[in-house]
């Protein structure tokens, strides 16, 4: 997301609402477009989206639910046709578009996910997020999976929900993501280019350092590989997610500074300079 009032200290500046996205632009380089997994914005949106980021910005979008979730894939061609004729000013600045399915779909319906991958539009990036306890079984199921979005250049989007399970039910945002979150495994597997993490986060920042450790291992592996990972941070009510993300960004900047890919600093305000300083974290 990039409209949240509550970041106005730490990304936005007294810059106007209308700026919103384009200070969030200045700040980080990609974002997870959720709001098109409930409605699909006019073609005029699309296009005050676009001409608000620069362009190296990368958007990525989820497919409608009406299209995953609703159809389940079937007999999605004119839905899929009249969503991306909407999002085309998007096109060039959109990093991936994402095909996020029910925790009902499952092994039996991968011949439709295969034929799926051959209908939507060619030459974009795509990634799938599963959630049927058979993907995580490390089974047949699993593997019949990973081969299928292997054989499509397909990413896999990993859910990372240990910090928010490892938080106690103790507010009405953490209890909220208790309900809605998977609770499955985290296999960091890439099955293309670009990896994608969703991390979602423990309220207590400073809980979230132990959660990371992994992924300070795992990132710097693909990224040496040639891969362009992505990742994302939630937190249960999101408040802070933007200072957790850049917590996070500047302790896999450390662990990348004597590569080849080192990782450049963050635009931010001087709040939240201070703010991040002030966690303690080994920076």
């Amino acid at each position: 997301m990039w409209s949240q009032t509550h970041w106005q200290h730490t990304v936005y500046g007294n810059n106007d609402p209308s700026q919103r996205l384009a200070r969030y632009a200045d700040v980080f380089n990609t974002v997870e477009g959720n709001t098109t997994f409930y409605a699909t914005p006019s073609l005029q949106q699309a296009q005050i989206w676009r001409n608000a980021v620069n362009d190296t910005f990368r958007f990525t979008f989820k497919l409608p639910k009406h299209i995953t979730h609703e159809l389940k894939l079937h007999n999605a061609g004119p839905a899929v046709q009249q969503f991306f004729s909407v999002m085309a000013p998007l096109l060039d600045v959109t990093g991936m578009w994402k095909i996020q399915l029910p925790a009902s779909f499952g092994p039996q319906h991968l011949p439709v996910l295969a034929q799926f991958l051959t209908q939507v539009p060619q030459g974009l990036t795509y990634g799938v997020e599963v959630r049927h306890p058979a993907f995580f079984a490390k089974g047949d199921a699993e593997r019949d999976l990973n081969r299928l979005l292997i054989s499509h250049q397909c990413n896999r989007i990993i859910m990372d929900t240990r910090p928010v399970f490892a938080a106690p039910p103790t507010s009405e945002a953490v209890i909220d993501a208790h309900q809605k979150k998977p609770k499955v495994p985290v296999h960091a597997i890439a099955t293309a280019q670009h990896p994608v993490v969703r991390f979602i986060g423990h309220p207590q920042a400073e809980a979230n350092v132990h959660f990371f450790q992994n992924w300070l291992k795992q990132l710097p592996l693909w990224i040496a590989q040639g891969k362009q990972p992505y990742l994302f941070i939630h937190t249960p009510d999101n408040q802070e997610a933007p200072q957790l993300a850049v917590d996070l960004y500047r302790l896999l900047q450390q662990q990348l500074k004597d590569t080849p890919t080192p990782l450049n600093d963050i635009n931010l305000l001087a709040q939240h300079s201070d703010a991040t300083a002030q966690m303690g974290f080994d920076l």
